[in-house]
């Protein structure tokens, strides 16, 4: 489902709305002038619990990989006992192939505060960290100033939201993260935040009951509440207006979503569409991606993040929606980031390659993840080398399927990820494989 006029990046300029090279920063002054803060202006002329209810007529599903119902997850808060409540806005992006909450920060960064603000007022929230990955050094510097404007304005501070339009205030602050993969893991962001090791935490008690420093608390992704300012402004049925229903008797996929598509595109890039879109689509199609880089055929792509698994060439017209994991046997829809791959692509190459990042990654908590990641990515390179047997890619099958937390046997889903790329490669190109242990390679070479 393609949109006749952007939502999320209604001030940025992206295709095929507006030249990219065009794009600026927009300030706290620019943003009011455009709309900007009316919408916390209305949420607070609400009552908490209305606000959310309307996110949870919206059916808005999280955007940062998992696509839980939003208003839902702000449901489980417990009662106000007088102690504080937390808000933790996940911009870790560390998900290979993913890129699509930088935009909104470099760009944007007052559309996610008005965000925030609102979320805060809703669930009676007083403190909000925005914790970012290290990496982003760049757009650190940027959040940090649009909250210095955030606070300048009245929108945070102790006179209350909107400069004293209510007495609720409303702490925010910025969290750099040092460069770990796993923080990206809502519990492994909280023991970020607390100062301590970003290990993953046995859940219940999960972070609405018991989060940062013991206290309830909110994990909600930067696109996700991105969103929520025109949620509110807008209604619910104008959000379910766009987007489709399920298929398979699974909550809906409501909205629009930003992909970052990179690859072999020759058109790579940010873009915003409805929920549904096919892939092929997204891809082909001019005024977006412009086809597969070189006029060379489609072969395979990722279609939210490594970790979510791969579509082969009878998958190309999958539609980006939340039910593109039990429809093509992948993880999900993930952060909805496709990296493309075109006829040349060494999908052996690529499992290995993704096999080294978790093996990386993994944080070492859990035994079947650190030894399991381990075994996959060494036999992954002496079948990528020509040193396999026939027996060893069975065994690499049987490692990955028994690595992660679907099976029990870990506390987060990194392991799940690594069991879900590879798995899903080798099912899909095992013949690939087949060949490199022959002694050839069964793809096409660059110059073929």
């Amino acid at each position: 489902m393609f949109l006749t006029e952007p939502v999320l990046t209604k001030r940025i300029p992206t295709w095929p709305w507006g030249d990219p090279a065009e794009r600026t920063l927009i300030s706290v002054d620019q943003y009011r002038r455009t709309g900007g803060y009316e919408a916390l202006r209305k949420a607070i002329s609400m009552e908490p619990t209305d606000v959310i209810q309307c996110v949870k007529d919206s059916q808005l599903r999280g955007r940062g990989g998992a696509g839980f119902p939003c208003g839902v997850k702000w449901g489980f808060l417990p009662k106000i006992d007088g102690g504080r409540r937390y808000l933790a806005i996940n911009c870790d992006e560390a998900e290979p192939g993913t890129f699509k909450d930088r935009l909104l920060v470099d760009y944007d960064p007052h559309q996610i505060i008005e965000g925030i603000a609102i979320a805060c007022w809703a669930c009676r929230l007083d403190t909000a960290y925005f914790f970012i990955r290290g990496e982003y050094r760049h757009q650190a510097k940027v959040m940090k100033q649009a909250i210095r404007e955030a606070y300048e304005a009245g929108i945070f501070g102790p006179q209350g939201l909107l400069g004293g339009a209510t007495d609720f205030a409303v702490e925010c602050h910025l969290h750099r993260g040092a460069g770990a993969y796993i923080c990206g893991e809502e519990t492994a962001l909280l023991e970020a935040v607390e100062g301590k090791r970003g290990w993953p935490r046995l859940k219940p008690p999960f972070p609405a009951i018991e989060g940062l420093f013991g206290r309830p608390t909110i994990v909600n992704n930067v696109e996700t509440l991105a969103a929520v300012p025109h949620i509110v402004e807008r209604g619910a049925d104008w959000w379910t207006s766009i987007g489709v229903e399920s298929t398979i008797g699974q909550p809906a996929s409501f909205g629009t979503k930003l992909v970052g598509v990179s690859g072999h595109v020759n058109r790579p890039g940010v873009y915003e569409i409805g929920l549904g879109a096919p892939l092929n689509e997204l891809i082909e199609r001019e005024d977006y991606c412009q086809g597969i880089k070189s006029g060379r055929a489609y072969k395979a792509s990722i279609p939210g993040g490594v970790s979510m698994g791969v579509l082969d060439q009878n998958e190309f017209g999958a539609e980006l929606d939340f039910d593109i994991g039990r429809k093509n046997g992948i993880m999900g829809l993930g952060t909805a980031c496709p990296t493309m791959f075109d006829e040349g692509t060494d999908m052996v190459m690529v499992a290995r390659n993704i096999a080294r990042f978790f093996k990386n990654e993994s944080c070492g908590q859990c035994t079947p993840c650190r030894e399991g990641s381990q075994w996959v990515y060494k036999l992954l390179v002496k079948i990528e080398q020509g040193e396999a047997k026939p027996a060893d890619l069975d065994l690499l099958v049987e490692v990955a399927g028994s690595m992660g937390s679907m099976q029990g046997t870990t506390i987060c889903g990194l392991a799940d990820g690594t069991n879900w790329a590879v798995s899903t490669i080798v099912k899909k190109f095992r013949s690939e494989f087949e060949a490199r242990i022959r002694g050839t390679t069964g793809v096409l070479t660059a110059t073929s």
